[in-house]
């Protein structure tokens, strides 16, 4: 299916930025009423920008869900922090999700006082407000606001919908009449089998937690479409020591099977196909220094000086 293009169409880009863990991937998945960006409880989750789109009678929006900002120390974090600011470029409208309950946190500081610089002017979303009390709520709303920056604030629950159908309203209405970008019923720009992957490295995440550290990553190998439809889907869970090796794989090959499982549910979910997943485990210490990883994930590559 073409996209639409009638000059009674609207459409536009809307570019989340937030610190770690502020909830950027769960508002995401609920604007567009289907999961297409992963959620675990470690920060920095995502690690590149994730495109969910969202079309609504004759109005499309390109949300583009970006890295955390943090400070970085990395090569992959100044990747994954430049690719978050990279999204204000030709971003429609730019939304700041704050989570309510860190108050005045010093990367949502640091973040407003770089959107002030580049004179933005952005949406503020708090986030995580049914578990905040007014007496703490107002005052954060009050300090934010100082910065100038902010067009308007929305409360919200990204976990539970709790204001994000308002949320949604008013970014629908920040669109301009023009050709659609995408067809009516894709929901994200991303491949499928980039989606598969990004499916196992959220299990990876949620059932080792704190176990394994960063230094892991899942790459797609290969993907055969059956005759009947299925996918065989072969990938590689790449870590960083020999020593985690084992926490991966877990007693006589039970953890990795866990995780195989839980991760061929969701892509089968997500993708609406009958899936058989092989997980390979391979050790590389320098995975994160290698150029076609950056390039598969769509962020740029530095080489050090």
């Amino acid at each position: 299916m073409k996209a639409k293009s009638t000059a009674s169409t609207k459409a536009g880009f809307v570019a989340i930025l937030g610190a770690p863990n502020a909830g950027k991937s769960t508002l995401l998945n609920q604007l567009i009423g289907q999961k297409v960006s992963i959620v675990s409880p470690k920060p920095q989750t995502t690690r590149m920008r994730i495109m969910g789109v969202l079309t609504e009678g004759k109005i499309q929006i390109a949300f583009i869900d970006t890295p955390g900002i943090f400070a970085p120390k990395r090569r992959l974090d100044h990747a994954m922090i430049n690719a978050a600011w990279q999204s204000l470029e030709g971003a429609d409208v730019v939304v700041l999700l704050v989570d309510a309950g860190a108050r005045r946190d010093e990367k949502t500081e640091a973040i407003v006082a770089e959107l002030k610089n580049c004179k933005q002017k952005v949406v503020l979303v708090l986030n995580k407000v049914d578990a905040i009390k007014p007496q703490v709520l107002l005052p954060l709303t009050v300090h934010l606001n100082e910065s100038g920056i902010f067009t308007d604030t929305f409360m919200i629950s990204a976990l539970t919908g709790e204001g994000v159908e308002d949320l949604k309203k008013h970014l629908l209405a920040q669109m301009k009449k023009s050709p659609w970008f995408f067809p009516e019923d894709q929901l994200s720009d991303m491949p499928s089998q980039l989606l598969a992957a990004e499916a196992t490295r959220e299990q990876l995440f949620l059932q080792l937690q704190q176990e394994l550290p960063y230094g892991a990553t899942v790459v797609p190998e290969s993907w055969e479409t059956k005759p009947d439809g299925s996918a065989v889907i072969r990938q590689s869970i790449f870590i960083a020591r020999p020593g985690h090796k084992p926490i991966v794989l877990g007693q006589g090959g039970a953890r990795i099977k866990q995780i195989g499982q839980a991760a061929r549910r969701e892509i089968e979910r997500m993708l609406d196909i009958k899936a058989h997943l092989f997980l390979d485990v391979k050790v590389d210490e320098k995975w994160q220094d290698r150029p076609d990883f950056y390039a598969m994930i769509g962020l740029e590559f530095t080489p050090e000086k």
